[in-house]
C-alpha cells in the first residue's frame, strides 16, 4: 500500500471513528432527546447537538494539538507513537475492568451539554483514540525534517489536527443527530430500552485493538 492509499484509509478511520462515537448513546445524543421532549422544540434538540459537538471538538483538540509540538522532533516519532499506542491500551484494559461511569459527568447539569460533552470525551478516550490515526497521518506527508523549519513543521502538523478533530466530530454529530431526530420524531424514547445495546465492552474493547495494531505497526 502506497503513502496515497494510506492516507486515505487512515482518513476514512478518522470518519468512521466519529460514526463509532455519534452512535454510542455515552457521546450524549440521547440528552439532545431528553432537551427536546422537555422543551417540546424541536429546536432545542438542534441546540443540543450543536452544544455536544462543540465540546467533543474542543476535546480532540485537546488531545492531539500536544502531539504537534512533539511531532517536529521527527527523530522521536517512533517513540511517540509507542507511547501513545501503550497509553490508549491502558486505558482500554481500566475500562474493561472499570465498568463504572465516571461520577462526576452526573453532577454537571444539563444545561451545560458542551462542557459534559468534553468532559465525556476526555473520561472515555474519545479523543486518546484519534492519536495513532493522527500520528500515520501525519507519517504519510512527505518532510524533510533536516531542511524544515521547526514552526512550518509545527503549524503543518497543527493544521492536519484542526482536520483530523473537525472531520471526525463532523461524522460523530451527523450519525448521532440522525439517530436523536429519529428517535424523537419516530421511534420514541421506547427504542431506546428495547433496541439498544451496551456498547462498554465494545468500546474498551476498540481502544485496545487500535493501540495494539498502532504498537505493532510503529516502526
Amino acid at each position: 500500500m502506497d503513502g496515497l492509499d494510506t492516507a486515505t484509509a487512515l482518513w476514512w478511520a478518522v470518519v468512521a471513528s466519529g460514526v463509532y462515537h455519534g452512535v454510542n448513546p455515552g457521546m450524549g445524543w440521547p440528552l439532545a432527546v431528553s432537551a427536546a421532549l422537555m422543551e417540546r422544540s424541536r429546536g432545542s434538540l438542534y441546540r443540543a447537538l450543536t452544544a455536544l459537538a462543540a465540546g467533543h471538538l474542543v476535546a480532540m483538540a485537546a488531545i492531539l494539538f500536544p502531539f504537534t509540538a512533539l511531532l517536529f522532533l521527527a527523530e522521536w516519532q517512533r517513540e511517540i507513537q509507542i507511547g501513545a499506542a501503550c497509553l490508549l491500551i491502558g486505558l482500554g484494559i481500566y475500562l474493561l475492568v472499570n465498568r463504572r461511569h465516571p461520577r462526576f459527568l452526573a453532577r454537571v447539569p444539563p444545561s451545560r451539554l458542551a462542557l459534559w460533552s468534553f468532559l465525556s470525551a476526555m473520561a472515555h478516550g474519545a479523543g486518546l483514540m484519534l492519536v495513532p490515526i493522527y500520528l500515520g497521518i501525519c507519517r504519510t506527508v512527505e518532510t524533510d525534517a533536516g531542511h524544515a523549519a521547526a514552526s512550518d513543521l509545527m503549524a503543518g502538523n497543527a493544521g492536519l489536527a484542526v482536520l483530523v478533530a473537525a472531520a471526525h466530530t463532523m461524522a460523530m454529530t451527523l450519525s448521532g443527530g440522525l439517530l436523536a431526530v429519529g428517535v424523537h420524531r419516530w421511534l420514541g424514547l421506547r427504542f431506546l430500552s428495547r433496541s439498544w445495546f451496551n456498547l462498554d465492552m465494545v468500546w474498551a474493547s476498540s481502544l485496545l485493538m487500535v493501540g495494539t495494531i498502532s504498537l505493532a505497526v510503529a516502526h
